[in-house]
């Protein structure tokens, strides 16, 4: 494939290096991946982190001068470079008011190179409030991309109702690398074994514990039935966690962080996967469980639509609603031919339309234009 140059890439939320694993981390290192397979040569511009969950404006002044520090020296640094090795465009991943992003457009703009978003959000209520400051930076940085790819509907929206003229969303659903992943093998639980449940999550107060606080009252509505719930994730929040899911007993077990193969055990033993996604912009171990052919209950939070099929891969249910949760947890353990028939259709969706591949071919024919050359 042709090189078509070096790209920045920049994700002032969270660095693919950081050490705590999340979907954010994931995604940044799949973006990278997906860089280079379309025929660029990606490389991290900065780690600097710009996120301030707290909505302090004075830490927010220093992030920013931190950042305008930063894009002078990066500026100063591509100059010194032979012209062929200066990047061709800047990409940065995930800019909203909690972490946006002062360093890309100065940079962008003083070497003269295109600016592009993967995965921005508005939210004009924040132009106002703790987080102004933040808000103001996401919104620059949003106005001066010429080309923002957009993972889902709810983003889309907002994005496309304030676009400047002549800027382009292109559609850019989330998606998964399956090259290092062994074809999954389909688990059929026999009539009088526990159904195996799953949950992979990092324990943070907020969103992360509110989904724990439904999931615990969800299952136990149906403690009548034979299950099995093993949960993977860790986090300042798990002594609550762990006190949540108490009156449940032995059935539940916690096994704390788990990555690669490790991780990719606990999908192969599972029969459905459970997490009430509370705020979730979309959720990545949706994907990777639906691709291990596991269906996935979820709660229909913010972009949780865009990476599953409701009634076919798995169920979505009232957003914040333990019964509704319940209920449709409840419907599929007692259906096998339903859980074997959606198994299928997670794996084929995610084979036929979430894969690297995809997302390199859309960001080869999405950002070859912005270059002047030809995506063929």
């Amino acid at each position: 494939m042709t090189d078509l140059g070096p790209v920045a890439f920049y994700a002032p939320l969270k660095s693919p290096d950081h050490p705590s694993p999340s979907g954010d981390r994931t995604m940044a290192r799949l973006l990278l991946k997906a860089l280079q397979a379309a025929g660029f040569s990606p490389d991290r511009a900065s780690d600097l982190r710009t996120r301030d969950g707290r909505g302090d404006p004075a830490a927010q002044g220093q992030i920013r001068d931190a950042c305008l520090r930063e894009a002078d020296r990066l500026v100063t640094s591509y100059r010194r470079l032979a012209p062929e090795c200066r990047p061709v465009l800047w990409f940065t991943y995930h800019v909203y008011y909690k972490a946006p992003d002062w360093i890309g457009p100065p940079v962008a703009d003083a070497l003269g190179i295109p600016y592009v978003i993967a995965e921005g959000s508005r939210a004009g209520k924040r132009a106002t409030g703790p987080w102004a400051l933040g808000h103001r930076g996401a919104v620059l940085a949003l106005d001066r991309a010429d080309v923002i790819f957009s993972m889902t509907a709810n983003d889309r929206d907002a994005l496309a109702r304030d676009r400047p003229a002549g800027q382009r969303i292109v559609d850019l659903p989330p998606f998964l690398d399956l090259s290092d992943r062994d074809a999954p093998i389909s688990r059929t639980a026999a009539p009088d074994e526990p159904l195996r449940l799953l949950t992979v999550a990092m324990m943070r107060p907020g969103d992360k514990a509110a989904s724990y606080r439904i999931l615990a009252a969800a299952l136990a509505r149906i403690e009548d039935v034979s299950w099995t719930l093993e949960v993977v994730g860790d986090g300042e929040a798990r002594p609550e966690i762990e006190a949540l899911f108490a009156p449940l007993g032995p059935r539940v077990r916690f096994h704390g962080t788990r990555e690669g193969g490790s991780l990719r055990a606990f999908y192969g033993n599972a029969d459905l996967f459970v997490w009430p996604a509370v705020n979730e912009a979309y959720g990545m171990v949706l994907l990777e469980a639906q691709s291990a052919g596991i269906p996935v209950v979820a709660g229909d939070f913010g972009g949780v639509a865009a990476v599953m099929q409701d009634g076919r891969t798995g169920c979505l249910t009232a957003p914040g609603d333990a019964q509704a949760f319940a209920d449709a947890l409840g419907g599929l353990m007692a259906d096998p031919t339903r859980r074997r028939s959606m198994g299928g259709a997670a794996r084929l969706f995610v084979e036929s339309e979430r894969t690297l591949a995809h997302a390199a071919i859309r960001l080869r024919e999405s950002l070859c234009p912005l270059l002047g050359k030809s995506a063929a």
